[in-house]
């Protein structure tokens, strides 16, 4: 492996570069026409045109993507998250060219990627599961009211082929699951290619914890432990951290121990993510989905546990010895935190905020922070893709000290010509609630108030 080409954009299509260039590969980066000056572009040793600026003229054209490498010569593909990287048939595609896929084997994506089957998957592996509906495509939707009785309100509407919260409507009662369905199936065809739906009971005082995962694709598997993910806006995460607060060391255990059994029994190969949802009345955890990538929130466990994860995906694609091989390999020590800072209107539900950044400073120097992004002052937001700016990433012995040193950065960074939630997220850092580690996938909404201002 000399050459990957990376499908993908903004601040992941970035990260990957810095370690292919550490690594010493070479790097090929596609984009759209709203890209054709962006960061990642820049940053690659070869950049490919794929098309008009809308997803589904460019990052979501597997054979254009697929036609890049080949052209460029590159010789793997690394998907990043979101657009495709979660779809199996251009898994399939990218190794039938010849090239090498750097993900888990298809046939996992697509059992994965099958929210109905993945449950079934989990229940087999012996992890505790969340009521759920079988999955509904647009115009057969005959049970669905009974589906969703059965399933007990509230529910959420979710989108099958879904991720990063996009596709995913709350329901109290039946009289408003029609429009729901509707809603969910349009965007998720939109996002996705995909309008497929299910339902899955919908726990209101919840956390949302997470585990990576790493297959060798042998049947072994290992954890790099957990992230606590429950602080959401419109069910997208904002603000992650590692070590989950208040979780018990038993459940902790029990949580790690569950998503490397499920990885066993699937013989995962690569990098995942098993995502549980925590019920904090019942003080118990539920068997949510697998993401079959490299997730958004990643950092917050390399800065923890000193790995690279987009390395060892490569590695392994490539059949390279690895830094690891069995959990007794796996250190972690610190905490870490990572909040993400987007180009949205906080006050105005936090609607897309696109422009051009006229400024855009960061604090640099510090060893235990670390910036990810993928665009530069004077570049534009556009309405084209997620307006993410950046993540912010910081470190530090404790939790405490972590989340001081996270106050200290955001209070460092300048944003002007577009609106932004930094101070939302200066908020969160700072209120008692958080501090105290009382997060659920309810605090924003709870705490709405004072975090509006």
């Amino acid at each position: 492996m000399k050459r990957i080409l990376i499908a993908n954009r903004g601040e992941i299509a970035c990260r990957i570069l810095r370690t292919c260039k550490r690594l010493g590969l070479e790097t090929v980066a596609v984009h759209s026409e709203a890209d054709a000056g962006a960061l990642h572009v820049s940053l690659a040793d070869r950049a490919v045109a794929i098309g008009g600026s809308a997803p589904a003229q460019s990052y979501l054209v597997g054979e254009r993507i697929i036609e890049a490498a080949r052209s460029a010569g590159a010789d793997a593909v690394h998907p990043g998250y979101g657009f495709l990287s979660e779809n199996e048939d251009f898994a399939r595609r990218v190794s039938a060219a010849g090239l090498a896929w750097i993900g888990p084997d298809p046939k996992t994506i697509e059992d994965m990627g099958d929210k109905e089957r993945a449950r079934l998957l989990a229940k087999a592996a012996g992890l505790p599961v969340l009521p759920g509906s079988a999955r509904f495509e647009p115009g057969q939707l005959a049970g669905i009211d009974a589906a969703a009785r059965e399933v007990g309100f509230p529910l959420l509407v979710k989108a099958s082929a879904g991720g990063g919260g996009i596709g995913m409507r709350q329901v109290e009662r039946v009289e408003d699951l029609a429009q729901a369905v509707a809603t969910t199936q349009a965007m998720a065809a939109r996002a996705f290619g995909d309008g497929t739906v299910y339902l899955e009971r919908y726990i209101p005082e919840a956390r949302h914890v997470e585990v990576q995962v790493f297959g060798f694709g042998d049947g072994r598997a290992i954890h790099l432990h957990e992230r606590d993910c429950s602080i959401q806006r419109r069910f997208q995460k904002i603000v992650e951290e590692t070590p989950a607060p208040l979780v018990s060391p038993a459940t902790r255990e029990a949580m790690c121990r569950d998503a490397v059994a499920l990885c066993e029994q699937e013989r995962y190969r690569g990098a995942g993510t098993i995502e549980f949802v925590f019920d904090t009345q019942a003080q118990r955890y539920y068997f949510l989905e697998m993401n079959t990538r490299i997730q958004v929130e990643h950092p917050v466990t390399e800065m923890v546990t000193g790995l690279d994860l987009v390395e060892l995906q490569i590695r392994l694609a490539g059949g390279e010895p690895l830094p690891v091989r069995s959990q007794s390999d796996v250190k972690a020590s610190g905490h870490a935190i990572e909040c993400r800072l987007y180009a949205e209107r906080p006050a105005k539900g936090f609607l897309p905020a696109p422009g051009v950044l006229s400024r855009f400073d960061l604090p640099n120097g510090d060893p235990k922070v670390r910036i990810d992004t993928g665009v530069r002052s004077a570049d534009r937001i556009t309405h084209f893709y997620d307006p993410m700016i950046a993540k912010l990433i910081v470190t530090d012995a404790d939790r405490d000290a972590a989340i001081e040193r996270m106050r200290a950065t955001l209070a460092a960074v300048a944003v002007e010509g577009v609106e932004t939630n930094l101070e939302f997220l200066r908020r969160i850092v700072a209120h008692p609630a958080f501090r105290a580690g009382e997060v659920s996938t309810g605090f924003v909404e709870r705490h709405k108030a004072g975090l509006l201002g």
